[in-house]
């Protein structure tokens, strides 16, 4: 099993037709995701990849559906009315992949998942994979790579950056420690599904045994990740790593979303907050595998 992708579900690609929706969309194909074709107004009747392009989602659900998942390759001042035509087709996860969408139109996006009882992942984001069972967005940067450098197993990836988010999955899996979902939940201020929505989707994974959490300096998702373990809404082994222990308050660190503004987020508090939890910290980003095997070794949890 795995979270927030299944070999059944249908996927679509808005902007299939631009440069990064075909690369994307081979990734995602190559990988034995279900995509079962794309969406760019005005591009109707054009074939990707070998699969159909049609000029709306409603369209794509008439042609194809039920259609349950749809990821975004478009420019981030179009994502909003995107997204909108995509919950209102009755697509029920969304992945926001580019940067720089607009804070507000993100709190619109935001209303309308509520309204349409829907999910989206990032802006931002890279996306998810599970291996040996599919990608969403351009994680691994290939097919070959992800199939390569992502071994299967019991522990699940939380990372607010791209870039670690894979990273963590590399040198756990050299270290013998297999993953069973690596979720990037963007870098934005905003995101549709941060830490603690991600740690209740593993909570409920019988194939995650554990959790690796990589946060950040900025806003308080880990802390509110804390409080998600101590109302036991998340029971599992979780080992969490924080960056930018040596910004001081008004630093921008890495992404949007990590700035330290009034006292909050602060690199000390989200540890305070998860050691108090019972998180296992681990010191330094290179001590995460060492951390992570301690924590199975010691709750008789097996490696891989």
């Amino acid at each position: 099993m795995a979270v927030l992708i299944d070999k059944t579900d249908k996927v679509i690609v808005q902007g299939m037709t631009g440069r990064e929706g075909r690369t994307r969309t081979k990734l995602m194909l190559g990988y034995g995701t279900n995509v079962v074709g794309g969406v760019t107004p005005g591009r109707g009747g054009e074939v990707v990849e070998g699969l159909p392009v049609w000029d709306s989602v409603l369209e794509a659900q008439d042609a194809a559906g039920p259609i349950n998942t749809s990821v975004l390759f478009i420019p981030a001042p179009l994502v909003k009315s995107a997204a909108i035509e995509a919950f209102t087709a009755g697509v029920k996860l969304i992945v926001i992949v580019p940067d720089r969408v607009p804070l507000h139109d993100v709190m619109e996006i935001k209303a309308a998942a509520v309204e349409y009882d829907a999910d989206f992942l990032g802006p931002n984001t890279l996306g998810t994979l599970s291996p040996g069972v599919g990608v969403l967005g351009m994680m691994g940067g290939s097919a070959e790579s992800a199939r390569k450098f992502f071994k299967s197993g019991t522990v699940g990836v939380s990372s607010r950056s791209g870039g670690i988010t894979s990273s963590i999955a590399y040198y756990l899996g050299k270290a013998g420690i297999g993953v069973s979902s690596i979720v990037h939940v963007g870098g934005d201020p905003i995101v549709g599904l941060p830490h603690p929505e991600v740690l209740r989707r593993f909570e409920s994974d019988p194939d995650t045994k554990a959790v690796v959490m990589f946060g950040e300096i900025g806003g308080t998702q880990e802390e509110d990740a804390a409080e998600l373990i101590e109302s036991s809404g998340f029971t599992k082994p979780l080992i969490a790593y924080i960056g930018g222990k040596g910004a001081r308050e008004g630093t921008r660190f890495s992404h949007a979303g990590a700035i330290i503004e009034g006292g909050r987020g602060t690199y000390q508090g989200k540890i305070d907050a998860l050691k108090a939890a019972g998180a296992a910290i681990a010191p330094t980003y290179d001590a995460i595998p060492e951390v992570t095997i301690q924590v199975l070794k010691d709750r008789g949890i097996g490696i891989s």
